[in-house]
């Protein structure tokens, strides 16, 4: 797991290098094992090294191939990399590592050598023959990988803030985006908080010559699925995601240095531990997050699969002085800013001081098994299509009611849905991951409405009527919009930027391709939870205890709200009143909602609050105009 930066484009008298080399030294945290250099005229490829597979300097980047064409940087694994080695016959290769692997098939086969790999990876590949740029992206977004162009040159990093340090673009908000921001606590890719700065969609290589950019898509969820799958019966469906799982957790134990388990005692994740320990001859390394109160503490679920794996677990006892004393640390960690991501600051830093330098996690597991409640709200809200039949004014009268009745952010959403003009998922879906209404932005910012249809637009293309993706199981379809939207944008975002502040390297078996392939072809019928994610745990067999299927889900949950008011209530009230000062806000909206949370407005949750709180710290630290 590594760092990647370059420069396309340099000029005549320009020392691309020193511009590299200060972007370098802003992604050290990431490769902190070795750092190189490539430069030819125009282009400069700089790289951060965190050693985990072949730890011999020979596979140290920048690399090129033994004909001298081409140049690589990379930033991830190739899990299957020895396989594919044998598959390239006769190249001569100086290495035993991944890298080089991935160097010598693009080099032979090209582009179509992707769809061979299987792993995260982001990586720049230089053409000196052509003069010209590949940036690629791996399948499910794991691996990150940014970019800028101005005037006359593209510079490209594995984190924006290194975009940003190397003074090539402008440091200004992307106020077309804030609306985005408001209402979902991200803005979604391909654009990004700072204008001008993009982020590579998934699955996508871009090619850059002096004539111009081309964005060509390898990997689509909508159309590589296995269709074929629907007519598997139950048994042989719990029988091909078993094996798969297995398999793809199998492929990332493959380490030359140390590595554990998030394991927060949920169904994702102590699967994940289950079969992990089954492949494993030592103890697995185990780690989860224990609170002084116990509505939020997951120190027994956690506990009763360690010990029935035997594993070696830390229990990391969070207190509220310990988030203050990390929150300046993980504020200036963050590459981009979010409502999430402060909890996997902290358990990343003590995985690594435990000595890990790779972790598994349960990330995925909701998205591909059906694990939120959006799940089973779309699948019933297809068989609501009669409620369509009643005027607009009468279904809005029957929300206003609820929401009198039963005053909340939940029912505030509800109104909205039934008195959409349709019901399809597009329609139906934006709500589900709304922190914030359109209505609230506007009163917000006068930039309130700018962006704040990203999550329809994403899914309307992918999955909503008349897309490719519109033949997929209705599972299937809301599995695809939670993957391209808040996975990606959110959680993937949050897990790298978070861990690699540690040099920590996170894998994700949940989003190994060909399982995802798999699931997305599987049948409602057999994956609709009736049980929570009723597929996945039948398949897993007794390798649960019961009591880890039936608990209450949490996941890693910090209890916010009385922190917010009470120890972290001064570092909050300085983030509200700096961005109530902003041109960009209203101030007494912002001061008002705020007086509301403090009062107890149900309608206010921590949420609601805190990633504003997180905006303006984020632009603060990073000396946005």
């Amino acid at each position: 797991m590594c760092g990647i930066n370059g420069i396309f484009g340099v000029q005549p008298g320009d020392d691309g290098r020193k511009t590299a080399r200060t972007m370098n030294d802003a992604l050290a945290h990431r490769g902190p094992d070795a750092e190189g250099y490539f430069v030819d005229n125009e282009i400069v490829l700089a790289h951060r090294r965190l050693s985990v597979i072949d730890l011999d300097d020979t596979s140290n980047q920048p690399i090129t191939d033994t004909s001298g064409r081409y140049t690589l940087v990379f930033n991830g694994e190739i899990y299957n990399y020895r396989e594919l080695r044998k598959s390239l016959g006769d190249y001569r290769f100086k290495s035993n590592g991944d890298s080089e692997v991935l160097l010598a098939g693009l080099a032979t086969k090209g582009e179509h050598f992707l769809k061979d790999c299987n792993g995260m990876f982001a990586f720049a590949l230089w053409d000196k023959e052509k003069r010209e740029l590949k940036l690629g992206r791996d399948r499910m977004g794991i691996k990150p990988l940014y970019y800028a162009r101005n005037r006359t040159q593209l510079v490209f990093s594995s984190e924006i803030r290194p975009v940003l340090k190397s003074g090539l673009i402008p440091v200004k908000l992307n106020t077309a985006a804030l609306g985005d921001y408001l209402r979902y606590q991200t803005v979604h890719a391909p654009n990004t908080i700072i204008d001008g700065v993009y982020g590579l969609p998934a699955g996508n290589i871009m090619t850059v010559s002096d004539n111009e950019d081309e964005l060509k898509t390898y990997w689509s969820p909508t159309t590589d699925f296995e269709s074929g799958l629907a007519q598997l019966d139950y048994n042989s469906a719990k029988e091909l995601v078993r094996m798969k799982l297995e398999k793809a957790v199998r492929r990332r134990l493959v380490s030359d240095v140390p590595f554990g388990a998030f394991l927060s005692g949920g169904i994702d994740s102590s699967a994940l531990v289950a079969l992990a320990s089954q492949e494993l001859s030592a103890p697995l390394k185990t780690f989860t997050v224990s609170f002084g109160d116990s509505a939020f503490s997951e120190t027994p679920y956690a506990n009763m699969v360690a010990e029935k794996y035997a594993t070696d677990h830390t229990q990391i006892d969070l207190r509220p002085a310990d988030l203050i004393e990390n929150l300046p640390a993980a504020i200036a960690a963050m590459d981009h800013p979010g409502g999430d991501g402060i909890n996997t600051y902290v358990v990343s830093k003590a995985a690594k001081h435990a000595g890990i330098t790779v972790a598994l996690s349960g990330l995925g597991g909701d998205e591909i098994f059906a694990g939120y409640p959006i799940f089973k709200q779309f699948y019933s809200l297809r068989d609501k299509g009669w409620m369509m039949s009643f005027p607009k004014f009468a279904r809005a009268g029957a929300g206003a009611v609820l929401e009198m009745v039963k005053p909340g952010v939940a029912s505030s959403k509800t109104k909205k849905v039934i008195t959409e003009d349709y019901l399809d998922l597009e329609y139906v879906y934006q709500y589900s991951r709304e922190v914030n209404s359109v209505e609230e932005n506007e009163k917000l910012s006068v930039y309130g409405k700018h962006g704040a249809n990203s999550v329809f637009s994403i899914v309307k293309d992918l999955v909503g009527y008349g897309s490719p993706g519109y033949r997929l199981p209705s599972l299937s379809r809301v599995s695809v919009a939670e993957m391209s939207t808040y996975l990606q944008s959110v959680l993937l975002r949050d897990t790298d930027q978070m861990s690699m502040a540690h040099a920590l390297e996170v894998r994700v078996p949940f989003l190994d391709h060909e399982l995802v392939n798999a699931v997305l072809g599987i049948s409602d019928a057999h994956k609709f939870p009736t049980t929570p994610k009723k597929l996945l745990v039948d398949a897993m067999g007794d390798l649960l205890p019961s009591e880890i299927v039936n608990r209450p889900k949490m996941g890693f949950t910090f209890p916010w709200e009385k922190w917010m008011k009470g120890e972290l209530r001064d570092f909050c009230e300085t983030q509200i009143h700096g961005l109530a000062q902003r041109d960009e806000f209203n101030k007494s909206a912002i001061l008002s909602r705020w007086e509301k949370f403090l009062n107890g407005d149900k309608r206010i949750t921590w949420s609601r609050i805190w990633y504003l709180c997180i905006l303006q710290a984020w632009l603060t630290e990073n000396n946005v105009d």
